[in-house]
């Protein structure tokens, strides 16, 4: 007799007959235990049924999937998936608009499962459902099944999207391009071309032929969120694969690429998406933060190329715009005759300007990052907000010299600083929501904001009176002034300005110091003594309620082929700490989710080992994620017996620390995370400054004071007799 963790027991159902329970041994052929259920109900031909799952996705169960079958399943017995296949594609090429019409709905059910899949494609059902796209003659409900079908089944990457043919793209694009299309076929339509421009290099070229950026604009002044969202994102799509092409593609195609990057630094586009999006009378999704995210990405990534082009110091165009900055800052008028003859003059300037090099100050520009970027952003202040610029560069000038601030030197540095905060370069994150509203506001955004921290930068080296000595000190004060602000979400360049004022170095000294809380005073022996003593009542007050928050449940997110299409699930541990149940959601739920709606469970005890990272089986299979660090960073995995996972990957980085040792602390192994950390030092430190209140002002020794020498006789005792 098989080891009962080879025995499960499931419900098998079939319509107008009562359920069998049967105890299925997971290690007979599948064939045979789905030959002895249709003997149970007198059904002939065993090879022409299968098992599904009754509830959820109803996915067909094979040899490979049926592992995940826990205790008290129910199935369903229903025609094999190839049976299945062969009988939709029949009804979907039948004469009968309604039959083909519950056709095209069943398909459209049944495309998700990989299994069913498989079979529809090897009967040339892609092609088929391409067909009917391109014959125009399906409309309504009829044509948005079809679309949906074909969208399921080529998310599977069984077939190429390469082998797509033009007259389906062109039909395609033409559903986005009508001005009047039902919601449900714009979806599908937008969601088939981004696939298209993220699953092909050579569709590429040919959906950029057919669709615009100018005519997707259209699609984001409708109130329908979910439409705006699939635009946005198949701008994001255009945009990211534009310049992968620009080394390998053709003229045509280049120019197609400065097209998509001229467009997306237009004003239409920009105010659309901040007048009928993120200022729109509804909230934002969080998957419509990811592609404002994204596009915010894409947009400052456009400065890459200046970034890392490093100044040519015989160009003279490029010399001419170092003299730009000097005659702005020192001469009323242009005078080109004069200032040929003052060229001997200019060191002086040059050294006033702040440059590191005073002869040829070309050379300041030659290291990337950030290369040319620096002066571009120079110029710009010199030239649109020209008082400022002069008003720096002179106020400087007249200060002592130990104290004046090079300005050159400076605005490189920050341009270094700032490319770093805001990653350009880098592609974007999967999962990262951490889009900023005010870069929405402004056709020149970047630059503007440059301006914003060039002045923030001359005001806090004031503050900190400082010399050329402190320069790197004033650069980690700023950069911690901006990081700040910034993860304050001002909605406008006018409110990072005002969030600056309050972050002067006096507040960012005081932050830092309620911060540090005050380690120096805890490193005499008799304080680290004390600390030991509390750290392990303070680590089970952490444990605790790291328990008290699984218990409390988390919802995560499933990562799936095509991350607009969200799928949550939702995972909390039993009030008595053994029992880990989880289970699919619908939607993101608002609170807790009762353990009745979590059909799955994992007992505590079965639990081997908690695994992060890279050594996550789930981060092992997706190679397409290799490069997102983010992701990896929130990803771990709960290994049980026998030879099990559970994969998680939080929403969050306070999420995963959360998870990932309230784990540990089931497992009774070390809470390791940042997280623990921090609450560790903060709690220690607040409960030791208790304690030593009745010691304020009063020196602690460093030693024990020393024990008296023993007296001369005992002869002051008391005699009680």
């Amino acid at each position: 007799m098989p080891p009962p963790a080879d025995i499960v027991k499931v419900a098998i159902e079939w319509p107008g007959a009562n359920a069998q329970l049967i105890e299925m041994d997971q290690k007979r052929p599948l064939s045979s235990i789905i030959r002895e259920v249709c003997d149970g109900w007198s059904l002939s031909g065993s090879e022409q049924f299968a098992l599904r799952y009754a509830d959820g996705p109803q996915l067909y169960i094979t040899e490979q999937s049926r592992g995940e079958i826990k205790n008290g399943t129910i199935l369903r017995l229903a025609i094999s998936p190839a049976r299945a296949a062969r009988q939709l594609l029949e009804r979907i090429q039948s004469h009968g608009i309604d039959a083909r019409l519950e056709a095209l709905k069943e398909l459209a059910k049944l495309s998700a499962d990989p299994t069913f899949a498989t079979e529809f494609i090897n009967m040339e059902g892609i092609g088929t459902l391409a067909r009917l796209v391109e014959s125009g003659t399906h409309f309504g409900e009829m044509l948005a099944f079809t679309l949906t079908a074909f969208l399921e089944l080529m998310d599977h990457g069984i077939v190429s999207w390469d082998l797509i043919s033009l007259s389906f793209i062109k039909q395609i694009a033409g559903y986005v391009n009508q001005p009047m299309v039902d919601v449900s076929i714009l979806q599908r339509s937008l969601a088939i071309l981004e696939s298209m421009v993220l699953n092909s290099h050579s569709l590429y070229h040919r959906v950029a032929q057919e669709i615009t950026v100018g005519q997707l604009i259209g699609h984001l002044q409708v109130s329908n969120q979910e439409i705006q969202t699939y635009a946005i994102a198949l701008i994001n799509a255009l945009f990211l694969k534009a310049p992968e092409d620009r080394r390998q593609v053709s003229e045509q195609q280049l120019q197609h690429s400065a097209e998509m990057a001229s467009t997306l630094a237009q004003k239409h586009l920009r105010s659309i998406i901040l007048n009928h999006v993120i200022r729109g009378n509804r909230p934002i999704k969080a998957e419509m933060a990811h592609q404002l995210y994204v596009l915010q990405v894409l947009t400052f990534n456009l400065l890459e190329e200046r970034m890392m082009t490093k100044m040519d110091p015989n160009d003279q165009a490029q010399r001419d715009i170092i003299f730009e900055l000097r005659r702005i800052a020192f001469d009323g008028e242009n005078d080109p005759t004069g200032t040929e003859k003052r060229k001997a003059m200019y060191t002086k300037d040059y050294k006033m300007l702040g440059f590191t090099n005073h002869v040829n100050p070309a050379m300041d520009f030659t290291q990337t990052p950030p290369g040319m970027l620096a002066l571009d952003n120079m110029l710009y202040l010199a030239k649109v907000h020209q008082d400022t610029y002069i008003r720096i560069v002179l106020e400087n000038s007249s200060r002592e010299d130990k104290h004046e601030c090079p300005f050159g030197r400076c605005a490189i540095e920050l341009t270094r600083m700032l490319c770093e905060i805001l990653q350009v370069g880098e592609l974007p994150n999967e999962g990262c929501n951490d889009y900023h509203p005010m870069f929405f506001t402004h056709d020149r955004a970047w630059e503007e904001f440059f301006c914003v921290c060039i002045q923030l930068l001359n005001k806090t080296w004031k503050e900190m009176r400082a010399t050329a000595e402190d320069f790197n000190k004033v650069m980690q004060v700023v950069r911690e002034q901006i990081t700040r602000a910034l993860a304050m979400k001002p909605s406008s360049l006018d409110q990072l300005k005002n969030k600056l004022r309050g972050l002067n170095y006096s507040e960012i000294l005081r932050l830092r110091q309620s911060e540090r809380m005050s380690q120096d005073d805890f490193q005499s022996p008799p304080i680290i003594e004390l600390r030991e003593r509390i750290q392990p009542e303070i680590l089970e007050l952490i444990k605790q309620q790291r328990l008290n928050r699984l218990c409390e449940g988390s919802c995560f997110r499933k990562l799936g082929n095509r991350r607009r299409q969200e799928k949550f699930w939702f995972c909390r541990l039993s009030l008595n700490h053994k029992v880990l149940h989880y289970g699919d959601l619908d939607e993101s739920p608002q609170g807790e989710v009762p353990f009745e709606l979590l059909s799955d469970k994992i007992p505590v005890s079965d639990i081997k080992s908690v695994v992060t990272g890279k050594d996550c089986p789930h981060m092992k299979e997706k190679s397409a994620l290799k490069q997102n660090k983010e992701v990896l960073e929130l990803a771990f995995s709960v290994l049980y017996d026998p030879d099990e996972t559970l994969n998680f990957v939080a929403p969050n980085k306070y999420e995963y620390c959360i998870w990932t040792d309230g784990l540990c602390a089931l497992l009774g192994r070390e809470m390791g995370s940042d997280l623990t950390r921090s609450d560790l030092d903060t709690l220690i430190s607040m409960e030791m400054k208790l304690r030593l209140l009745d010691l304020e002002n009063i020196t602690i020794p460093e030693a024990p004071p020393p024990v008296p020498k023993e007296p001369s006789s005992y002869n002051f005792t008391y005699n009680y007799s």
